[in-house]
């Protein structure tokens, strides 16, 4: 198990974690759940409580003032358990540890705030535009940005990040890609091949209120709950597979509309760097396993040296996009779950989303080329 402990007052509670562990049995899988209905954990891995099981690697922030108690429990239950970070909030301050080159300008090597990612100067509008696909709970925009010609026609990859707002990496990585795209256009033969001949969506920012709200206080989206008095919603578990929400409305009616050209989805989240595909919300394997599995691991293959990315069979989940996708028709589906393996979290330093970014583009390019030579 790994322990993270903030210090008192922690502003940053969106970007708090507590303990980790990795229980023997059903018994101390059951005891860790136990201690969740009467204490304040907030879970890192996996993202909920109900999906904690034997032989699987824990992560969750606790409380100063509760941090004595889980420990003497786990103690009593002869629970194995690692401390990662004694001082969440010295670690949330050592992410940003890359120098502004320009204070106040827009930098592809930094985390953003929305501000900044809303207005992100691009410098080919011939290839790339900006799709207003709704507005959010708290009236903010939601944009998609479409790189390529504008022929409607082509094939075309939907990506989609930040839909959790504390995985910051996961939207930084979206606007890298997107500048990269662009940048090395006419330059590059893949990157050139690839928009000369199809198009790609690329939603920057799913859960546009929570991330604003990350950068203070919280993780999910900002949408008031009916009956409740709790504000957010995680986007990611309100697609119609298995749960059923008008949430995520304004994106399902974009893909919707353009199913005939859209054929993949991508959704980029954090932590674990890890690999993903349908289903999550059963134990049923898709029509075409074989053929994900073979692709994945060639992508994986291909990302080597470093094998950047695991393969991951089965992660439960309910409503997630990307089993809405492959439902929905859209057979090439793919999760990624970006850097790191755990030791930070979600607290990925800046000085690393360069090195992610290139590694990620790499497995993009990958299944781009698939789709353009193996759909119709």
């Amino acid at each position: 198990m790994r322990l993270l402990l903030p210090p008192v007052g922690l502003i940053a509670a969106a970007l708090a974690i507590s303990p980790v562990l990795k229980p023997q049995d059903e018994e101390q899988a059951n005891i860790i759940k136990d201690l969740a209905k009467t204490n304040k954990l907030d879970f890192w891995y996996p993202d909920a409580t109900h999906h904690v099981a034997a032989n699987m690697t824990v992560d969750f922030r606790v409380g100063e003032k509760e941090s004595q108690a889980i420990q003497s429990a786990l103690d009593q239950n002869k629970m194995h358990y690692k401390i990662l970070i004694h001082d969440l909030q010295e670690e949330v301050d050592k992410q940003f540890d890359v120098k502004e080159d320009i204070p106040g300008r827009h930098s592809y090597a930094k985390y953003n705030t929305w501000d900044k990612t809303e207005k992100m100067v691009h410098k080919r509008p011939e290839m790339v535009s900006r799709i207003k696909i709704g507005t959010t709970a708290e009236d903010n925009p939601l944009y998609v940005l479409k790189i390529g010609k504008k022929d409607e026609r082509r094939k075309a990859i939907f990506m989609d990040c930040g839909i959790h707002a504390r995985e910051w990496i996961s939207p930084a990585f979206c606007q890298w890609s997107v500048y990269q795209a662009t940048k090395t256009y006419g330059k590059n033969k893949i990157m050139t091949k690839l928009l000369d001949q199809m198009n790609f969506y690329v939603l920057p920012v799913f859960s546009v209120d929570g991330y604003i709200w990350s950068w203070t206080q919280i993780l999910k989206n900002r949408s008031k709950n009916q009956d409740s008095q709790c504000i957010g919603t995680d986007l990611n578990r309100n697609f119609d597979v298995s749960w059923n929400c008008e949430e995520t409305k304004a994106v399902t009616d974009f893909i919707r509309s353009h199913l005939k050209s859209i054929k993949a989805h991508i959704t980029f989240h954090s932590y674990s760097q890890m690999l993903l595909f349908p289903f999550g919300y059963t134990s049923d394997l898709p029509p075409n396993h074989e053929d994900l599995v073979c692709r994945e691991k060639s992508m994986i293959y291909a990302l080597t040296p470093p094998l950047a990315f695991r393969l991951f069979l089965h992660n439960p989940t309910s409503g997630s996009s990307l089993d809405w996708a492959y439902i929905l028709s859209i057979k090439h589906t793919f999760a990624f779950e970006l850097r790191e393996k755990g030791k930070f979290g979600f607290l990925l330093a800046e000085s690393r989303i360069k090195s992610t970014c290139k590694e990620t583009m790499l497995a993009v390019k990958f299944i781009a080329k698939y789709i353009l030579k193996h759909t119709s």
